[in-house]
């Protein structure tokens, strides 16, 4: 029997393992921040949790920005398996000193060491999907990976949550490190992941440069990455803001809270089947478009719907969001040759953290000034970001058609 489409990627065994290893070690990640939500409340007794949590999320966007970049040039010139494998074990030791930190600044480090390492794991991880598979079937491959991570993102914190509740909130770490010990161990089985070397690696500063450079001279790859910043506005209002909605606007508990938020991350999944199945006969970039023009509309009724249409529109704003960020992922791949692929996927992954720096204090700020009207203004906002990106992207590549002509 021929495997359905979503999951043919399995079929070649170097990417199966691959994605296992990749698969853990978002497992990992999930247990790392209910970890770190409990480590926080203990060490602040319950006082100064959320100030602790935000600027543990600022310090990972910080190394994001920071080190991705270096990590594609480091990504394209190296041996991927090692570089993957240093990764998981680096983060195996970080996270398995986190149960004897007793200080909030500890914290702080380990985390920003932890996600300096996952800024040179992620980016590596994604250039190394194509090398694995091919440009041809690398969509499959990206969308069976992107199910699973939302997949994760609904069930994660409830089974993190099993776990502390199991073996104690410090202990979770340790089960958090063997999990990133058994993803090394899983690329340690796969051969050599080097890519091809091209004419187009120089020096390692300017590879950094031409990873963004190639970003923003590519037409349709430049339209992706301007439609992330409409996915962002409007992604970031539904992480910051939907708990102010449910719990003070419609006077609900956390139940219905942990309810909209699932389904948010239920129609990420079920869009990414859809971009599995639908494969190459729909154009990226219409995907994109239609994904970043559903998100923003998702959000405009937020602040006026009780809870079950909150949850329809959430699934929608999933559906959206998802549209933008895994058609862009093949997309960067049907683009880039080989040998520029790393450097690529490095500068993306800083670019895409970028906006959500920009879009998390947006977030903050509507919900403080215009408590009432947040998601009307926020969507009204990427609606027009979104105009503006259409408009100057067609007003760019109609000249380049009719040259072509």
């Amino acid at each position: 029997m021929n495997a359905p489409p979503l999951f043919g990627a399995l079929r070649n065994s170097r990417f199966a393992r691959l994605y296992a290893a990749q698969t853990v070690s978002q497992v990992g990640d999930a247990l790392t921040w209910v970890g770190l939500a409990l480590l926080a409340y203990q060490l602040t007794g319950g006082q100064d949790a959320a100030p602790v949590l935000g600027l543990a999320l600022t310090l990972r966007v910080a190394a994001f920005v920071l080190f991705s970049p270096l990590a594609g040039v480091v990504a394209d010139r190296v041996n991927r398996k090692w570089l993957l494998v240093g990764c998981d074990f680096g983060r195996m030791a970080v996270i398995g000193l986190m149960p004897f930190v007793h200080a909030t600044w500890q914290v702080y480090v380990l985390m920003f060491l932890l996600n300096a390492l996952t800024a040179f794991f992620t980016p590596t991880n994604q250039a190394t999907v194509p090398l694995v598979v091919g440009r041809e079937d690398s969509g499959q491959a990206f969308a069976l990976s992107s199910a699973t991570t939302e997949l994760i993102g609904i069930a994660g914190p409830g089974l993190a949550g099993l776990v502390a509740a199991w073996v104690g909130g410090r202990e979770l770490f340790f089960i958090d490190a063997a999990s990133f010990l058994l993803s090394g161990l899983l690329i340690l089985t796969l051969p050599a992941l080097r890519a091809q070397r091209g004419k187009v690696q120089g020096e390692t500063w300017a590879d950094v440069r031409d990873g963004t450079a190639r970003l923003w001279r590519d037409p349709p790859i430049r339209f992706a990455l301007l439609m992330e910043l409409v996915a962002a506005i409007a992604g970031a209002l539904i992480l910051v803001e939907t708990v102010t909605r449910v719990r003070s606007g419609l006077q609900l508990g956390e139940a219905p809270y942990g309810w909209v938020m699932a389904t948010y991350g239920l129609g990420a999944t079920l869009a990414s089947l859809v971009v599995g199945l639908v494969g190459k006969r729909w154009p990226r970039t219409r995907f994109i478009l239609l994904g970043a023009l559903v998100t923003a509309l998702a959000i405009l009724p937020g602040d006026l719907v009780t809870l079950a249409p909150l949850m329809g529109f959430w699934l929608l704003a999933g559906v959206g969001q998802n549209w933008v960020n895994l058609p862009t992922e093949t997309l960067l791949a049907e683009r880039t040759e080989e040998a520029a692929q790393g450097r690529v996927y490095g500068a993306h992954f800083a670019w895409s953290h970028l906006w959500w720096a920009f879009a998390y204090p947006l977030a903050g700020f509507l919900g403080s000034r215009f408590t009432s009207h947040a998601f009307l203004i926020g969507g009204l906002i990427a609606l027009a970001v979104l105009a503006a990106v259409q408009f100057t992207h067609i007003a760019q590549t109609t000249p380049l058609q009719r040259h072509r002509e």
